[in-house]
């Protein structure tokens, strides 16, 4: 990759590791990181060499989700549509195992981006949350159903109604990480995790994994046809223009209900 490019990609034997490069921002996801991360994902979907993918962020954060400035700059669109959805990341369609590695703040669409993995190994001091609401918006890249099958039922709609946060202790708890390691070593922890799946028999995790996607997400279809609905509302709204314009003022929003 460039010097300019918002991502990294390596290679670690049979295991690709994607990490987001955009510190200064807090990884947040614009256009210019989105269209990145689509075409490395194709890239990696056609390199029958990769078992295992990681996507990872810094050891500060993984994903505050999307950037608000970018958003209120028309660059939403392109964010959120195209192959894969969000990032490209939140409907993915690779057949193979697809890890998070994540330390810090995982947040909103960064947060829909790891529930949109296969598996979570976190650092003890990360912590997740879908706070869109607080901006006018919602979790449109799948959190909003996702989350109610991570967890359970009344503590997902806490964080999706009232922005609840969690911490990766917590998410380990519940069973939403797998892994959960100190401070800065979640993404070797992933290897270790990725390099395991990566020494199985490829055809084996291939089918179990489409099985088990296919168990956990059986009314997707539906449920995307839906959530597409309800983005479309809520981009027409006054509330969804102000939003993220008052976060950037550092200002409370004022609602409007319309």
């Amino acid at each position: 990759m460039s010097e300019e490019s918002l991502i990294d990609l390596s290679r670690h034997d049979a295991v690709a590791v994607i990490s987001l490069r955009r510190p200064e921002r807090r990884n947040a996801v614009n256009a210019a990181m989105a269209g990145e991360l689509r075409r490395a994902l194709a890239g990696i979907g056609t390199d029958p060499a990769v078992r295992v993918v990681i996507l990872t962020g810094d050891a500060a954060c993984f994903c505050a989700g999307m950037d608000l400035a970018a958003f209120l700059d028309g660059q939403g669109q392109e964010i959120n549509s195209g192959p894969g959805r969000f990032a490209g990341v939140a409907a993915h369609g690779l057949d193979i195992p697809l890890l998070a590695a994540v330390e810090g703040p995982v947040l909103a669409g960064g947060f829909e981006m790891a529930l949109a993995c296969d598996m979570i190994v976190a650092g003890q001091d990360a912590f997740f949350g879908l706070p869109e609401v607080r901006v006018g918006l919602f979790p449109a890249a799948g959190g909003a159903f996702r989350l109610m099958r991570a967890l359970p039922p009344n503590l997902a709609m806490e964080m999706l109604c009232a922005a609840r946060r969690l911490t990766a202790a917590e998410a380990h708890r519940f069973g939403l990480v797998n892994r959960l390691v100190p401070n800065g070593t979640a993404l070797e922890e992933a290897l270790v995790l990725a390099r395991e799946i990566a020494a199985m028999a490829p055809m084996g995790v291939r089918a179990a994994l489409r099985l088990a996607r296919a168990a956990r997400e059986t009314d997707a279809d539906r449920l995307w046809a839906e959530n597409d609905v309800l983005w479309a509302e809520i981009m027409a709204s006054q509330d969804a223009a102000e939003g993220p314009r008052a976060f950037l003022e550092k200002r409370p929003p004022v609602w409007t209900g319309a």
